[in-house]
């Protein structure tokens, strides 16, 4: 029993540096990519400036885009609140309040503190631009395997819509995040985007629910 007490502690260990690693190597990489283009530093200058082999970089993240788009639940956690969402719950809902606690968490965490710059970073990168579109893509169908997972009933057309909905949904806040997001915020100014944003994503999630007629109305 002691000896297995052991190995445990050892494994966790080994798992809690390897993740500290590999938030190290990302942060660096990201650091790097926003200063000076992401087309303008290869991964053997990320590995000296983390001070790890490049071949550790690469065990960490299999390509150089994988350097900044290092935190999947972007693109893939929207199919997997909605499968694990409770029966009878409303689909819309389920994903807008799940996109409100990720914008929220990142603010509080200031991982969003450089979002215009991280937002350049990709604009500039034709490879980022192929990058995001391919997460994008990603994204729309494991949302629809999610919602034709949980019911079968719903016929493709509308499990394509949902999910092309969702991503400009994602689409418009991100833009609205950045417009509304100072350069270097201070924890006032985070204060007042997370009330902007707060109303933005009820805004546009109400859209979906309701449809356009009211809007068009209004």
């Amino acid at each position: 029993m002691v000896a297995k007490l052991l190995s445990m502690e050892i494994q966790g260990r080994r798992e809690r540096k390897k993740l500290q690693t590999r938030q190290l190597i990302s942060d660096v990489a990201t650091g790097l990519f926003m200063e000076h283009g992401f087309d303008h530093v290869t991964v053997a200058e990320v590995a000296k400036a983390a001070d790890v082999a490049v071949q550790t970089v690469f065990n960490h993240f299999p390509t150089k885009e994988d350097l900044l788009f290092d935190q999947d639940d972007w693109w893939l956690g929207p199919a997997g609140v909605i499968e694990h969402a409770a029966t009878g719950a409303q689909v819309i809902e389920v994903l807008e309040e799940y996109y409100l606690s990720q914008i929220f968490l990142r603010l509080r965490s200031e991982h969003l503190a450089t979002w215009k710059a991280f937002a350049r970073t990709i604009e500039e990168s034709p490879a980022l631009l192929a990058r995001r579109r391919k997460n994008a893509e990603e994204m729309e169908l494991r949302i629809v395997q999610a919602l034709q997972q949980r019911d079968p009933k719903v016929s493709p057309l509308r499990a394509q819509l949902i999910a092309t909905q969702y991503q400009a949904a994602q689409k418009v806040l991100e833009a609205e995040l950045a417009r509304v997001l100072p350069e270097h915020p201070d924890a006032a100014q985070i204060t007042a985007v997370e009330a902007t944003m707060r109303k933005a994503i009820r805004m546009v999630f109400g859209t979906l629910k309701d449809g356009l007629k009211h809007s068009l109305e209004g």
